[in-house]
């Protein structure tokens, strides 16, 4: 299946329930709500073979309503596609369903993507910090975290 027809077929078969779709770059984009996200990646992974999980990242839009916008981003080996998945969370208790029951891999994105900007992802039941360490106050990828925010001391351990 070439790329445009795997886009074509996707559209037709994912649609209305994963929002809207647009093409950016190459890229089939679908916007959903955040309920919809697992079961459109169930989906993608089950139905239209994208077996690679390639990463989650959010983007930061202070002052709206829904304030982060995640970004999930999938590639199919069969079809040599790549699909990219935007939902968007309020800033009060972000939160969406984490993938780690579909992609083991999503649970160490999802725990930098909680260290980064805060949002919980429901289901992946080790949230530690991965990147920061423990005791770090904020989420330094929020456009509003202090940048000259002093942060506690932390023991060395040996």
């Amino acid at each position: 299946m070439t790329a445009p027809s795997c886009f074509d077929t996707l559209v037709g078969q994912l649609l209305p329930a994963a929002g809207t779709a647009q093409l950016s770059h190459g890229v089939l984009v679908f916007l959903l709500e955040p309920a919809e996200l697992l079961p459109t990646v169930r989906r993608l992974q089950r139905e239209f073979n994208f077996d690679i999980f390639l990463d989650v990242t959010a983007v930061d839009w202070p002052g709206q309503t829904l304030r982060f916008e995640l970004v999930y981003h999938f590639y199919s080996t069969l079809h040599k596609v790549r699909v990219r998945l935007k939902t968007r969370v309020a800033e009060v208790d972000p939160w969406v369903d984490s993938l780690v029951s579909l992609y083991g891999s999503a649970g160490f994105m999802e725990r930098e993507c909680h260290d980064m900007y805060g949002i919980v992802f429901q289901g992946n039941a080790d949230l530690r910090p991965i990147l920061l360490y423990e005791g770090f106050v904020g989420h330094p990828l929020r456009k509003d975290y202090p940048k000259q925010q002093e942060q506690p001391l932390v023991p060395y351990r040996n």
